[in-house]
């Protein structure tokens, strides 16, 4: 089980995280992480670009050195890119050590200010010290296509009673994911846009 949207009264208490861009417009901010991912990723930028629709990734670092030409292509559609470690570790269950390790590697060969914890998670001593050099960005609606047991339409139902202007959405260019992305992503993108929403890249810059 997953929470769609994290409750206001309890993101104070996690540390000083990203949960939702300020907005007085109709504007959000898609996010997709695990990626690049081959088969995937390139037909989210495909949709993107039908759009006209900008997003951020949030790369795992191996995967960025495994597949440049997909993150150079991303950055030349003038998309955003964030470091999500190095292979993906949970900060719930690794050693701050070799956590710390895993994000500055991650930072290495993605080079961007911006990280998300992998799962979201991430204890309030690693946010602390994280918060000093990153911009820890969280989400304020998670779509829920990593879950295999939910459906595509789930997933859309779940980001349209959640959404508001300045959301930060979580989709996934993944292999697991895949099949609830392909199905959500171009609803999503359609829908929102005839309630007369834009979507916009994060800012890539240290707050």
């Amino acid at each position: 089980m997953h929470l769609a949207r994290i409750p206001d009264l309890v993101r104070p208490h996690l540390g000083d995280l990203l949960w939702r861009m300020p907005a007085d417009d109709r504007v959000v901010y898609l996010t997709f992480d695990d990626g690049p991912t081959p088969g995937v990723t390139p037909w989210v930028l495909d949709l993107l670009a039908q759009a006209e629709a900008k997003a951020t990734f949030f790369c795992v670092g191996r995967n960025v050195l495994q597949r440049p030409e997909m993150v150079s292509r991303i950055r030349s559609e003038g998309h955003a890119i964030g470091n999500h470690t190095w292979a993906h570790e949970d900060g719930w269950r690794t050693p701050d050590r070799t956590y710390y390790r895993s994000v500055l590697q991650g930072h290495a060969a993605v080079g961007s200010p911006l990280f998300r914890p992998p799962y979201g998670h991430v204890t309030p001593k690693q946010a602390k010290l994280l918060s000093r050099r990153y911009t820890v960005v969280m989400w304020d609606v998670l779509s829920g296509d990593f879950d295999p047991s939910r459906s595509g339409e789930d997933c859309v139902r779940t980001v349209l009673k959640n959404v508001r202007p300045g959301s930060i959405i979580v989709f996934h260019d993944s292999v697991k994911a895949e099949p609830r992305v392909r199905y959500a992503l171009p609803r999503v993108l359609d829908k929102l846009a005839k309630q007369g929403y834009e979507f916009n890249a994060l800012p890539e810059k240290k707050r």
